[in-house]
This record gives C-alpha cells, structure tokens and sequence, in this order.
C-alpha cells in the first residue's frame, strides 16, 4: 500500500493503522497530532483507523517556545 507521510512516499504493507505507523516509523507519539487526507483524527481512533491506499498522514510535533 502506498500512502503519503509529510510529503514523502511509503509502501507498507496493510492492514496499517496510524497507531503501526507511528510505530514504524519509529516516530513517538507524545507531542504529536496526525491527520488523514487534511482531517485531524483524534488519539483515541489511532488504534483502529486504517489507512487506505494513496492517503496523505501529516504528522505534527508540537515545539515548545515563548
């Protein structure tokens, strides 16, 4: 399956949810924020919502600052 992460391509294999993906790509949860296709999905859905061929994941780190 070929999906979109930060604008760059990757082939995984599915079923993938955004909780494994997260995982694979060795990128920690805490501080961050994901959307699908432009659509924040909420923490609680990362372990159930799959991901689909050719969907585009966003991954926000929040950064601290004054």
């Amino acid at each position: 399956m070929n999906i979109i992460v930060n604008d760059s391509p990757y082939d995984f294999a599915s079923p993938l949810t955004l909780h494994t993906l997260l995982a694979r790509l060795e990128q920690s949860a805490t501080g961050c924020a994901l959307a699908v296709n432009q659509v924040i999905v909420p923490r609680p859905e990362w372990t159930a919502h799959l991901l689909a061929e050719g969907d585009e994941v966003v991954i926000f780190q929040a950064i601290a600052g004054g």
